[in-house]
């Protein structure tokens, strides 16, 4: 390389790295904020369900998360600006959450630099998933298993379930040098969140951020959860007979899932759907009675914050920590101010009704140690007298006459 090509490149290198000199730290538009959404937000105080709306919680639930988060995300003022209040903070990644808005029109509202905006949700949506979820989406123990086994017999009359699995794809915008990796059967760029949820609609445990190509069994055999379960190590409790169950036969505790998962010894998935038995349908059915809580959980969460509904422009790990800040938030929220599910009233059958002539043959001879093995047993089990509810009959073999 000759000197003149050393100089060419010497320059070509100084002009990619200098550093362009700022005009301004702060623009003077942005220096007036008392037309800010921030301060507007403030006035909301004096109306609960306008401060509901706003902030997508109650006031005592909003000054908590400030207390919990506000250490985490407070800056120090310096001689060029000065520092967003931890509150502020909080609205703006609120905001964003719950309208999916862009981080310029962000800007707007808020009378921010669309930059400020950008790092400002990142950095608090980070912070809320590292503040929140030991306390509201933690590993539970063999005591919270059973709790939730126990909720779910009592409203859906599913024993021994622990959860419901299920996969959502987030919509994203195509990340920088991906190639079609995240680009989903449905047609558009997505990242996948698996998650469990208990019966009231509540997360137990998520996955974030697998390819959106993935399929929903692909993506669960190699989540965390999958990996725990396979390997035993998430403290189930122990096998147990199933109530009202004459013959006493250890069960063990199992998981509800669809299609899209296999059927193990701890996921319990319907039968196929070609050539079903009435027993089977029976057992479909109660099966979906505890299945469905997963999509419920999908559905207030994406209520709740629509930024799932639009895609989302951030980059990949901002992506993961915006769906974990919103995961650990549906969580906070319904625990500490939701109302719960009750349970259900069954449809009362006079005593002159007789059941549907249907083929309920029970098979004695079932082999608890295989996956095929406990779904036929738990559907021989909902046949039973005292087990068996109403809706079963009504809604899958037929009305009763």
């Amino acid at each position: 390389m000759s000197s003149d090509d050393e100089d060419v490149f010497m320059l070509y290198w100084w002009l990619r790295n200098k550093k362009r000199k700022r005009r301004y730290w702060i623009h003077p538009l942005l220096k007036d904020k008392q037309h800010s959404s921030y301060v507007v937000a403030k006035e909301l105080t004096a109306d609960e369900d306008k401060f509901q709306s706003f902030y997508r919680m109650s006031q005592v639930a909003f000054h908590r998360l400030v207390q919990l988060v506000g250490p985490h995300i407070t800056k120090k003022d310096t001689n060029w600006r000065m520092a967003l209040e931890p509150e502020e903070k909080l609205i703006i990644t609120l905001r964003y959450l719950a309208t999916g808005g862009s981080f310029r029109a962000l800007a707007h509202y808020f009378v921010r630099g669309e930059r400020t905006i950008g790092m400002t949700v990142a950095e608090t949506t980070e912070a809320i998933w590292t503040c929140l979820h030991p306390e509201w989406l933690p590993v539970p123990d063999t005591n919270a298993w059973k709790n939730i086994s126990a909720r779910y017999q009592q409203l859906w009359s599913l024993p021994h379930c622990l959860g419901s699995i299920d996969g959502k794809h987030i919509r994203i915008k195509k990340f920088g040098n991906t190639g079609s990796r995240n680009f989903n059967y449905k047609g558009y760029f997505s990242v996948q969140l698996m998650a469990c949820a208990d019966a009231d609609g509540c997360f137990v445990t998520i996955d974030v951020g697998d390819l959106g190509r993935n399929s929903d069994g692909g993506v669960f055999r190699s989540s965390r959860l999958g990996r725990w379960l396979q390997a035993d190590g998430l403290n189930l409790p122990p096998p147990e007979p199933l109530p009202l169950d004459e013959n006493e036969h250890s069960f063990p505790y199992y998981f509800s899932a669809d299609e899209a998962f296999p059927l193990k010894t701890y996921i319990m998935r319907p039968y196929p759907r070609s050539s079903l038995t009435d027993k089977q349908r029976v057992f479909n059915f109660r099966l979906s009675l505890g299945r469905k809580t997963v999509e419920c959980a999908f559905g207030m969460l994406t209520s709740k914050f629509r930024v799932f509904e639009t895609p989302i422009g951030c980059s990949e790990k901002t992506v993961i920590s915006i769906i974990k800040c919103a995961c650990v938030l549906h969580n906070y929220i319904r625990k500490t101010e939701g109302k719960m599910y009750t349970p259900r009233n069954d449809v009362n059958i006079d005593e002159d009704t007789h059941m549907p002539n249907v083929n309920l043959e029970i098979n004695r001879n079932v082999n608890l140690t295989t996956a095929k093995g406990m779904r036929d047993y738990l559907s021989d089990y909902f046949l039973k007298p005292g087990v068996a509810i109403p809706p079963q009959w009504l809604r899958i073999v037929g009305s009763i006459e």
